[in-house]
């Protein structure tokens, strides 16, 4: 890269799955894939792009999985928002151990481990460079972190929201079990919508599409891929409204 390059956008919302946090683990966080996450997030914020990050708790805790098997729907999301500030604090952790600044901002009030979310508040860590880390979903029952990473970007006035995923964009089948499925360059949001492709839940999608917040699907664990994507580089898929709009 040269020195005169300049990221394409200014401040970005980043979704990570808890899964992704497993590596080849069954369950937990592996520290490798942990240190490998926060280094490149750092290293986009040392490019002096403004970086917010959404993680979800499923390698810990599964809200709606339990409520199948008849635990409370209520309850057992106010267990998977609490798993999902487990994990924010060990992404924390990795970011300050990389060499930059991070604060993690709950939508639940846990004080003596991390902060409240207030908007304000958020926006000024970002404009000072510090990496946030935004946890418990939107701190409401029913709702994913989709939605709440949906939410936290529209709210921050993201430029765009990067869905990090173990695959390189979204296919028109599993290709983890279809040899021959085909990548999507681009999408609009009604064809992802109509479709059902599996890009994020409903609720996340039609939030992206109202207010305009176009949405890349990449593997983050394609090394150099986020940075490459955050330069401008057709990276993964790309999810925005219709081309007339």
């Amino acid at each position: 890269m040269s020195q005169d390059s300049q990221p394409a956008f200014r401040r970005i919302l980043l979704k990570l799955s808890g899964e992704a946090l497993m590596g080849q683990q069954s369950y937990g966080v592996d520290p490798d894939v942990l240190a490998q996450v926060a280094e490149e997030v750092s290293e986009l914020s040392r490019m002096g792009v403004e970086v917010g990050i959404v993680i979800g708790g499923g390698n810990i805790f599964r809200g709606a999985g339990l409520a199948q098997g008849g635990m409370d729907r209520v309850t057992g999301d106010h267990m998977g928002m609490l798993a999902t500030v487990i994990n924010a604090l060990a992404l924390q952790d990795a970011i300050e151990r990389a060499g930059r600044f991070s604060r993690v901002m709950s939508a639940i009030r846990i004080n003596q481990v991390c902060e409240d979310y207030i908007r304000r508040r958020a926006v000024r860590h970002l404009e000072k460079g510090r990496i946030v880390v935004f946890a418990a979903g939107t701190g409401n029952p029913f709702f994913t972190t989709d939605s709440a990473a949906s939410l936290r970007a529209i709210e921050i006035n993201a430029d765009i929201m990067i869905k990090a995923t173990k695959v390189d964009g979204v296919y028109d089948a599993d290709p983890m079990t279809t040899k021959d499925a085909r990548r999507y360059e681009r999408l609009t949001f009604d064809d992802a919508l109509e479709q059902r492709l599996g890009v994020m839940d409903t609720t996340a999608l039609v939030m992206c599409r109202d207010n305009g917040l176009p949405i890349r699907v990449m593997n983050m664990f394609a090394k150099g891929d986020l940075q490459r994507l955050v330069m401008g580089e057709a990276v993964g898929t790309l999810v925005e409204g219709a081309r007339n709009e």
